[in-house]
């Protein structure tokens, strides 16, 4: 499989863990006043402007930055380096906030990079993202597991619409058209895609069942859900 084939086969769940990076980027800027920073930071800067590395891990870095494609990339990977080694150093640097940079190194770790193109969109390997403005990612449904059960039951090739009930305790629903071909399916117990024939035809019928559309971020908030559900002692 090519790196192109391995990114385009994931980037369903990699535009996830794109927009929630941006929402905990757009969190953290708020807590330590860097909102002129957002997105792409470095946020020790904020947390601690007198922290360096280790002059070992410093020049290590370095190198690596060397080989990254743009400085938007760069920043967040020095980041992400310096934050692990300001945590290691003095954990209580840290207020209660979310890992930061996970979700955008699994993003990375999933296939692809990000670049700008002329329209004013990121190109995120596969999927066009608009980036918008911060108070617009601070509104966001929270994606807080992001296990690879959870990431890779959102990649699927097609169009995909999600639906559960309007109680929200019903299954998780999934709609896949390819070309002419329709697949209807239960994200079940197991943690797998199974058929199913619980969805109707028309989106007005599917109203009228008491379904209701699930927004990507809101899906994959609802399989973490399930997943920790599953799996919990």
């Amino acid at each position: 499989m090519s790196d192109w084939d391995f990114a385009f086969g994931h980037v369903k769940s990699r535009r996830v863990l794109f927009r929630e990076y941006t929402r905990r980027a757009a969190v953290w800027a708020q807590a330590y006043a860097a909102e002129g920073g957002w997105p792409f930071f470095d946020v020790t800067s904020y947390v601690d402007p007198e922290f360096q590395p280790t002059p070992e891990l410093a020049a290590e870095l370095a190198e690596f930055l060397d080989r990254l494609p743009n400085g938007e990339v760069r920043q967040t990977c020095s980041g992400a380096v310096r934050m692990a080694e300001l945590r290691a150093q003095n954990p209580a640097a840290f207020s209660d906030l979310p890992d930061l940079y996970e979700p955008l190194v699994l993003f990375y770790e999933r296939g692809g990079e990000f670049t700008r193109d002329d329209a004013g969109f990121l190109d995120l390997t596969g999927v066009r993202f608009r980036l918008g403005t911060l108070e617009s990612h601070l509104g966001n449904p929270p994606v807080t597991l992001l296990g690879d059960t959870v990431l890779d039951a959102l990649d699927a090739d097609g169009q995909v619409v999600y639906y559960t009930a309007e109680d929200r305790q019903g299954p998780l629903l999934r709609r896949r058209v390819l070309r002419d071909e329709q697949s209807d399916e239960v994200f079940g117990r197991d943690l797998r895609w199974e058929s199913t024939d619980l969805i109707p035809d028309t989106e007005a019928e599917a109203k009228e069942a008491g379904l209701v559309a699930l927004e990507e971020l809101k899906a994959a908030k609802l399989i973490g859900e399930i997943v920790a559900a599953v799996t919990r002692p």
